[in-house]
């Protein structure tokens, strides 16, 4: 599965109406409820959106008839293979009625514009991922993580430190031997969930 990297946009006209989309990368359906509000425009006709985040996909048609907007954003999404992905589609009312193809044909295309100008990149699996180690040992772990471009947060307890991470499976392969040569057995990490 791919995702897109940036945000594009795309704009298309159909009997007088006008159409503009947006596709954005997001992560979760808190990002996705931030990037909708940010970009909700009250002087629209219509905003409808699709998303997919794993297996997890929702749409919206904003009032136009059921299956003409969200539902055709959606297909550009899955046809393209995609997922982390939102596609919002505003539409400005021209004054003539587009019809059902119509409507699905113009939101889907709009879509697929956005679509086709992303660059796309390949999702690779992530586990979130957790450690402890003495404050000692803190410098070399630092430096192993840093070797490998793992982002790491870290905790300072009375008994040393808890960092957290996102890993890939590679990753993990290089850091869990590397952690519990360290520790000499002592440590291991903990792998939360996969993402």
């Amino acid at each position: 599965m791919d995702t897109i990297t940036t945000l594009t946009e795309a704009a298309l006209e159909a009997k007088k109406s006008r159409f503009q989309a947006f596709a954005v990368p997001v992560s979760s359906e808190q990002a996705v409820k931030e990037f909708l509000d940010n970009y909700r425009d009250q002087g629209t006709s219509h905003q409808c959106w699709a998303w997919k985040i794993g297996h997890n996909v929702r749409f919206n048609d904003d009032g136009e008839p059921s299956g003409t907007a969200g539902r055709p954003i959606l297909a550009v999404i899955e046809g393209q293979s995609l997922t982390n992905v939102l596609i919002l589609v505003n539409r400005w009312y021209g004054g003539v009625k587009l019809g059902t193809g119509g409507l699905a044909r113009a939101y889907g295309g709009c879509a697929s514009q956005a679509i086709q100008m992303a660059e796309r990149v390949e999702m690779v699996a992530t586990q979130s991922v957790s450690l402890h180690c003495e404050f000692g040992e803190l410098a070399k772990i630092e430096y192993e993580l840093a070797q490998l471009d793992i982002a790491f947060q870290t905790e300072y307890l009375a008994d040393g430190v808890l960092m957290t991470a996102k890993m890939t499976d590679d990753q993990i392969e290089v850091i869990n031997p590397f952690l519990q040569n360290l520790t000499r057995g002592r440590e291991q990490l903990s792998i939360q969930d996969k993402l």
